[in-house]
């Protein structure tokens, strides 16, 4: 893995270089992971950033706290890294300006992303010095996935399936939604366990399942993205799970969605649900190269419109070392798709405060088509009682 950071961040300086670009600051923390290798556990959210300072000419600068810099230095291939200290005058501050040139024509960051802690420094240090966006240059590498990065995309797909099979046996009447969460998160830390040695890099990855679990069920299951709460399942409730930020491995994440239906299923949730999953696999359909996002997005719309729904967001999301990544499988992208981009294909309906049908994949563009990351039943389930 760090093999592949290495280079990936000479073919970005090579890029940079073409481009005129002298250096480009990255705060954010899958871009981090995707450059240098490590990725930490208390970052911007404590007020406390990690930065790495790219530079067209010279050795990329990791920027961190004095607390974690023996972690990160044995998680990086990157050789020059600088410490800041919370108090007195080795701040993150003075260690920033010192990997930047004294008068930059520019500097570049990732606009989406840059904290605003860092974005106010930036303009204070440097008042007339033109702050640009470092992240479709990027972006346009991480549009493309290696194939080491599939292939840990696909452990992460072995890993949300064992987490799904968990979230099904877990329903029965009168259990309780957290109860699933709490399978889920076994289920899912066993199974990465079992990809995972105690030697080299690998020891600073964890195993553990984490993130608030999105589970809804009975008339809530129309909402998006509620976590799990002491609700208890009742006969014919639909229970849906989502496991967007949940099913992860080293950095990668998926888009993996199922709905289940306890003990019996009701005439509307079942023409809600195989909408939902006809509009899916419709779009799944037409994904090929040379294809255009918004064409995916339109097959998805079709059956919507036939069976008289409306969906009020995307079709799917290209995934990565990030959430949400480019391109989007939406109206108006019109990125050209092409083998190695990966995606999390989704199909949904919410009938407010009655149902809603769910289904989503994490998938990867191949030369004739696609594959799929994550597999679980793409059907109505209808669970034991």
């Amino acid at each position: 893995m760090l093999d592949e950071a290495r280079l990936r961040t000479a073919r970005l300086q090579d890029r940079i270089r073409e481009l005129g670009i002298s250096h480009a600051v990255f705060t954010e923390e899958s871009s981090i992971a995707y450059l240098a290798g490590f990725w930490g556990y208390l970052g911007i959210e404590f007020g406390r950033p990690t930065m790495l300072v790219v530079a067209a000419e010279s050795d990329p600068v990791i920027i961190t706290p004095l607390m974690e810099s023996e972690m990160v230095s044995e998680m990086t291939w990157v050789a020059d890294v600088r410490t800041w200290e919370d108090a007195g005058q080795r701040t993150w501050a003075r260690a920033l300006s010192g990997a930047l040139p004294e008068k930059p024509s520019g500097i570049w960051v990732e606009r989406q992303h840059v904290p605003a802690l860092v974005r106010n420094y930036l303009d204070e240090r440097y008042p007339s010095v033109p702050l640009k966006d470092i992240g479709p240059v990027l972006g346009a590498f991480r549009m493309i996935k290696s194939p080491l990065e599939i292939e840990v995309m696909r452990q992460a797909g072995e890993i949300a399936g064992a987490m799904m099979a968990a979230a099904h046996g877990s329903l029965r009447i009168g259990r309780q939604e957290y109860e699933s969460a709490l399978v889920i998160i076994e289920a899912g830390t066993r199974k990465a366990a079992g990809f995972l040695t105690d030697r080299g890099w690998e020891r600073f990855v964890s195993p553990m399942i984490h993130n608030l679990q999105i589970v809804q069920s009975g008339s809530d299951t129309s909402m998006v993205h509620r976590r799990a709460s002491v609700k208890t399942y009742d006969r014919a409730d639909p229970v849906y799970f989502c496991f967007c930020n949940m099913a992860q491995f080293k950095q990668y994440k998926l888009g993996f969605d199922r709905m289940f239906h306890v003990a019996e299923i009701t005439d509307v949730a079942a023409r809600v649900q195989q909408a939902a999953i006809d509009a899916q696999q419709a779009a799944i359909a037409a994904i090929r190269p040379g294809v255009l996002a918004q064409d995916v997005a339109a097959a998805a719309n079709a059956v919507y419109a036939e069976r008289g729904y409306a969906t009020g967001y995307r079709t799917g999301r290209s995934i990565g070392v990030a959430c949400l990544e480019a391109p989007e499988l939406k109206e108006g992208d019109t990125t050209v798709l092409q083998a190695g981009m990966t995606f999390a294909v989704d199909g949904g309906i919410s009938v407010d405060g009655v149902t809603a049908g769910r289904i989503g994949d994490s998938i990867v563009v191949t030369e004739t088509g696609c594959e799929y990351l994550t597999n679980y039943p793409r059907e109505i389930m209808v669970t034991e009682g």
